[in-house]
């Protein structure tokens, strides 16, 4: 027997965007919920394909949005959860986690947000990455500039595309940067 039930979509957006998604998600006959941040409230959002609208101050915080969907699953049977944006897309793992919802968790998703998750994961699946190194111990920090000429770049883990690159051109540059992001 085929479940003909329509799908609750869960669609999370911390950004104006995904307009198109929500409308091709009630083209084919899912309700759909917005959970947005309070200040796009009013934004333009394709209001005739939403069946239900939410917000709240913060969507980066998790703890308040776990709580504030599990309340909302409680008279809702949600059955899907996307994330509209790239920084949505953890806030939505951990809501399926929560909430037991089918789809990618925390740990898959951070392959596609986190970049040192990124570069491991593609190194041990045999791509050519090129060298880098974690923070998290010294000497091997200390080991990699030694074994690898600068300038070097520090990323930031989970921003999207270049925000947050430093340009680091010697070691008290890196150490000194690394003191200020403690």
């Amino acid at each position: 027997m085929i479940d003909r039930t329509p799908k609750t979509m869960l669609c999370i957006a911390s950004y104006e965007k995904g307009q198109e998604f929500i409308r091709e998600c009630k083209r084919q006959g899912c309700n759909v919920i917005l959970l947005t941040v309070s200040e796009l409230e009013h934004a333009n959002w394709p209001r005739e394909s939403i069946d239900e609208f939410f917000h709240m101050p913060d969507l980066s915080k998790m703890d308040e949005v776990i709580n504030g969907v599990s309340y909302l699953a409680r008279s809702h049977a949600i059955d899907r959860v996307v994330g509209l944006d790239d920084y949505d897309v953890w806030v939505a793992a951990a809501v399926r986690e929560h909430i037991r919802l089918p789809g990618m968790g925390d740990s898959g998703v951070r392959y596609f947000r986190d970049k040192l998750a990124m570069r491991v994961g593609a190194r041990e699946a045999g791509v050519a990455v090129p060298d880098f190194v974690s923070i998290f111990t010294y000497d091997a920090i200390r080991a990699f500039m030694e074994r690898i000429p600068g300038p070097w770049l520090l990323k930031p883990r989970a921003e999207a595309s270049t925000i947050g690159i430093t340009k680091i051109n010697t070691p008290e540059e890196l150490w000194e940067r690394l003191n200020t992001l403690g």
